[in-house]
This record gives structure tokens, C-alpha cells and sequence, in this order.
């Protein structure tokens, strides 16, 4: 049954007024851009070598020459053995359609993970993907931008802790999805990073990590505007797994 039935000049009135919130929230969404953008770009000095489908190359060789790098860390660090976080692999699912659009805007769309660039090919097939994966692994370059945390940084964290030690029901599950012990599978971090090259040298600008609803699959934006709340489901599923 729908949540309030109403005339036609009822409907308006609400849609009027919801428009109000609508243009704040708008407004609102541009300042923070605004500010986002108005972040202090930090020299990254340190060279990492990063491994790709296509060999071995540097931080500043992933922007394949524009100078701007946009990546996402999908949560699949070295120790899962089923595959990536479900939730995750439904984000990238949806990223090879706007790479086109935003590398026509001076940007590069990018993957990273931790597993070893073997298991991201493989994985990168088995989903259809076709936006560059690159293998952080072996790398201290997760460590030392937030993207991962060591064993002991992850027992520091209180709240991270308290799900390892008494995990609901939901995460134990994940945990299968990935094939991976929970103190291992939630070292990763699922996050937005971005870097800028200019004049030779390349600048960690932004990043952005769950649960900001920024990293979430584009999906759920669209569902904000459809009339009934999806289920309020923590189990994200792969696209090839879903029970029907």
C-alpha cells in the first residue's frame, strides 16, 4: 500500500515545497565542492612502481598523459580468496561508461587493489570490466595514503576491532564472500583517491573513504528517486550471484 494518497494539488503543494529542500541541498552540494576543490595539493616524493595488465609503471605513468587521476580501492586485499568485496565490485560495475566522458575532461578513471595483479585480471573477466585495475601489492603505497592498514593499525582502531571480535551476521557472511578471515578482510579501505600532474610532479589532492555516500555503487543514488526504500539490506551481492 503507498505510504499517502492525495490529489493532484496536494501532490503539487508537497513537490513545491520538496523542491525548496531540493535546491539547498543543490546549493549546499556545490559550496562543498567548492571547498573540496579549494584542498591544499601535497607533493607526493616518493616514486611507486605499480603493477598493471600492462607491466610495471610509475604513479605519474597511470594518468596516461592527462593531469588528473581519479582511482578507486576495491576492497581485495592479497588474503581473499573468493574475490573482491561485493559491494565494491558493484561500484565498479558501473564505472566503464562515464571513463569515456571524464577522460575527455582531463581525467583518468582507475582501480586499485591489493591482491596481485593476476587475480585482478582474472577477476577484472570475470566481471566484464573494462577500466584499467592496477595491483598495489607488494607496494607501501596503501599504507602510506589510507587505503589499507597494517595488522596493528587495524587492532588500534576500536570500532574496527569490535566487529573482528564480535562480528553480526551480515559480515560473517561477507567474510565468506571474499574468502578471507574478518582481522584480514577489513584491513582494506574502500575509498575514492585523487591526484594532479602538473609541471612533472604529482600532487595527492583527495580522498575520500566509506561510509561517505560518495563510495557507494551509482545505483543507490538512483534509487533516492524511486517511491518505495530499497530493503534495507547490508549483503551486497556480485552481479553474477544475486539468489534468483
Amino acid at each position: 500500500m503507498p505510504a499517502m494518497v492525495g490529489t493532484r494539488e496536494e501532490w503539487q503543494a508537497a513537490r513545491d515545497e520538496l523542491a525548496k529542500r531540493e535546491a539547498e541541498h543543490a546549493e549546499l552540494g556545490r559550496k562543498v565542492t567548492e571547498q573540496r576543490r579549494e584542498l591544499p595539493w601535497v607533493p607526493v616524493e616518493k616514486e611507486y612502481v605499480f603493477d598493471t595488465e600492462d607491466g610495471k609503471k610509475t604513479l605519474a605513468e597511470l594518468f596516461e598523459g592527462r593531469s588528473q587521476l581519479l582511482a578507486y580501492n576495491i576492497m581485495y586485499g592479497p588474503d581473499y580468496e573468493v574475490g573482491a568485496c561485493p559491494g565494491c565490485t558493484s561500484l565498479g560495475d558501473e564505472f566503464d561508461g562515464p571513463r569515456v566522458h571524464l577522460a575527455h575532461q582531463d581525467v583518468t578513471l582507475i582501480c586499485f587493489s591489493r591482491a596481485p595483479i593476476d587475480r585482478l585480471i582474472a577477476y577484472k573477466q570475470r566481471m566484464g570490466w573494462q577500466f584499467p585495475y592496477v595491483s598495489t601489492y607488494g607496494t607501501e603505497f596503501p599504507f602510506d595514503f589510507g587505503l589499507a592498514l597494517t595488522p596493528e593499525q587495524a587492532q588500534e582502531i576500536p570500532e574496527v576491532k569490535a566487529v573482528i571480535d564480535t562480528p553480526p551476521e551480515w559480515l560473517e557472511d561477507w567474510g565468506r564472500q571474499v574468502g578471507a578471515k574478518l582481522e584480514d578482510g577489513l584491513r582494506e579501505g574502500p575509498s575514492f583517491i585523487a591526484f594532479a600532474r602538473e609541471n612533472g610532479s604529482v600532487y595527492h589532492t583527495y580522498t575520500v573513504m566509506a561510509p561517505d555516500p560518495f563510495v557507494a555503487p551509482y545505483h543507490s543514488f538512483l534509487q533516492q528517486r524511486t517511491p518505495k526504500a530499497p530493503p534495507d539490506e547490508p549483503r551486497a551481492w556480485r552481479k553474477d550471484e544475486y539468489p534468483d
